[in-house]
């Protein structure tokens, strides 16, 4: 079953930068299931993307490493947050083509959610069907669209809400109308006791809106998955929410691993054109 959501394709595009990283020698992770999540079709894409990106002129190579540097940034705050031994159920929020599920080291009894459009989640399972792949954890789909009430759906595949939750909302946000991210972070928030656990990435209003960025945007509007959603004040939009936020940008101390190649500017300067990087705790 091909995926045919516009914004859920783009599933693809970031599975294609996993595959890629994957075959480097300096690789950041691993991700042996990547390059057939993603398809001839989420290379092209991904290709297309970072063509309309690149400034006019450059012959440098295609190789964009925010998503290799998200996703080890992930993969880390996830592996910190379980060695708590109270944590035992975490949520992948619009998992798309992720396969955490199947190359990070769960602990016995995990339970991980997976939350995606049935379409999704069923052409992703279609892909693991004919691979044989076997999850490392009690992986359990809820099959359902993010603008309905999650509580019901997780509550049936086995969610507790009364025990601490590590949320990940991964490549989300900007897609999203501004009414639409504050709601599903206010959802998470709903269903979270203190001491739950949160990573979002977002991308500043003045990327959303700078003339330097069209070109990349325009390539995401063509392809029917514009982003819609920036925020110069990541700490207070999820403090609006209960939850103490800190933000990394790529580049900083803790979010770099030799891989960022771009001069990192003070925050709060003008007009910059930032991405997020935000982990979060329920107060």
């Amino acid at each position: 079953m091909a995926i045919t959501n516009r914004i859920s394709l783009t599933s693809q595009l970031t599975a294609a930068a996993r595959a890629r990283e994957s075959r480097r020698a300096d690789r950041l992770f691993e991700d042996k299931l990547a390059e057939a999540m993603a398809g001839p079709e989420g290379i092209a894409l991904m290709d297309r993307i970072e063509t309309a990106a690149r400034p006019a002129g450059s012959h440098a190579p295609l190789d964009n490493p925010y998503i290799a540097i998200r996703t080890h940034f992930i993969d880390e705050f996830i592996a910190a947050q379980l060695a708590r031994p109270e944590l035992r159920q975490v949520v992948l929020v619009a998992a798309g083509l992720d396969c955490r599920a199947f190359r990070l080291a769960w602990p016995p009894g995990l339970r991980l959610f997976e939350i995606d459009l049935p379409e999704v989640l069923l052409a992703k399972q279609v892909i693991l069907d004919e691979l044989g792949a076997r999850a490392d954890c009690d992986r359990r789909r809820v099959a359902i669209d993010l603008a309905a009430p999650w509580d019901g759906a997780l509550g049936e595949a086995g969610f507790d809400r009364r025990e601490p939750i590590l949320w990940v909302i991964e490549g989300l946000l900007p897609y999203l109308e501004e009414e639409a991210a504050h709601a599903v972070i206010a959802n998470c928030s709903s269903l979270s006791v203190p001491g739950s656990h949160l990573f979002a990435d977002a991308v500043s209003r003045s990327f959303i809106e700078s003339p330097w960025t069209q070109p990349y945007l325009k390539a995401l509007e063509h392809e029917g998955a514009p982003w819609k959603f920036g925020t110069n004040e990541p700490e207070a939009l999820f403090a609006r929410h209960g939850w103490h936020a800190t933000v990394l940008r790529p580049g900083d101390e803790g979010a770099n691993y030799g891989r960022w190649p771009y001069p990192r500017p003070p925050r709060h300067s003008a007009d910059l054109l930032e991405s997020y990087l935000i982990t979060a705790t329920r107060s």
